[in-house]
């Protein structure tokens, strides 16, 4: 999945049709990456439909202010723990 397909995931997700926020969008996409490969999750090339899902709930969590917050930080909380367990997104026992 390329990046644009990423942004195009997420901002369908957040029902933005806006180019407006694509830089901010874009940010949080990478912080969701980043926060997953310091969990040990390590993210195949192209990333598949549960990563896609981790990153697109971290990026709901975080932008703007959501009033799900709590709710979706715990449900993206519970993903990342779940892939950093899972044989095939960790490089641990190699």
């Amino acid at each position: 999945m390329s990046a644009d397909t990423i942004l195009t995931n997420v901002k369908t997700a957040l029902r933005v049709t806006t180019e407006a926020f694509d830089d901010e969008l874009t940010g949080l996409i990478e912080s969701a990456q980043l926060d997953l490969g310091i969990a040990g999750v390590e993210i195949p090339e192209p990333f598949n439909g549960i990563i896609n899902t981790a990153i697109v709930t971290y990026v709901k969590c975080h932008f703007g202010e959501s009033d799900e917050y709590d709710r979706l930080k715990k449900s993206y909380d519970e993903q990342k723990a779940q892939l950093s367990m899972t044989t095939g997104y960790t490089d641990w026992g190699r």
